[in-house]
């Protein structure tokens, strides 16, 4: 699964509406980064703002995060395949039979619209989740790596490409034959903001990271462009 899969860097795009989105993409110059559309600019925009990315030659991320009885997922994940997105997600956390009914739907409404079905990856644990959080508020008792590896087990049962999952437990999930789409990325020096689990591009793409997501590390810079490059120069080792 991994052998023909590049590293690539994903702009985590969380802006509020379509206009913050285009104001910053026009500093991008001629740069078509892989975007990261999450629940906010979704719910304010909708499909129209996947499909018109997509229109301008943009690999899209949908990262909504299904989490549902099988069902629902199934119906759900049968209509985010009619936008021909390039990956989108789950959480591992709703089970073997809720993953697998989200790949049949996603599967059923790529093909419905004629398009190559999108990688579906399942959350692990959220890059804000600690061992004093997993312990406590969720009361899973085991060590947060053994969590995230038999999350990612269960992912692969169900026939998902990978997982999400921090950059520190990315080798686990290369051992699986799983590819691992790793938020938490700050370049040197930036602030962790409201991560918990965090990595450098560079460190990211030494422990086995297939994709890494960064945000404001990009988005807040200066110069988001440089900063955009010095990413990809980090992780994937190229401009």
């Amino acid at each position: 699964m991994l052998d023909n899969i590049k590293r690539e860097v994903i702009i985590a795009c969380d802006f509020s509406s379509k206009e913050d989105v285009n104001a910053f993409l026009a500093k991008m110059g001629e740069a078509k980064p892989y975007l990261k559309i999450g629940m906010e600019l979704f719910y304010k925009e909708g499909p129209a703002m996947v499909s018109e990315l997509k229109s301008r030659g943009y690999k899209i991320f949908l990262d909504l995060k299904l989490h549902d009885i099988p069902n629902t997922v199934y119906k759900a994940m049968r209509n985010l395949g009619r936008l021909g997105v390039d990956i989108t997600n789950v959480h591992a956390a709703g089970g073997i039979k809720m993953m697998e009914y989200a790949l049949k739907g996603l599967t059923e409404g790529s093909q419905e619209a004629g398009y190559e079905r999108a990688r579906l990856i399942a959350i692990t644990q959220l890059t804000s989740t600690d061992e004093r959080t997993l312990k406590e508020e969720l009361l899973i008792s085991v060590p947060l790596k053994d969590t995230v590896k038999a999350y990612a087990e269960n992912a692969r049962k169900a026939g998902l490409d990978g997982v999400v999952c921090s950059a520190h437990e990315a080798g686990i999930i290369k051992d699986l034959g799983l590819i691992s789409v790793t938020p938490g990325i700050r370049l040197q020096g930036d602030s962790a903001d409201d991560q918990k689990r965090v990595a450098t591009p560079a460190l990211a793409k030494e422990w086995g990271s297939t994709y890494i997501v960064v945000g404001r590390s990009i988005t807040g810079a200066a110069d988001p462009l440089a900063a955009y490059k010095e990413c990809v120069k980090e992780f994937v080792g190229r401009i």
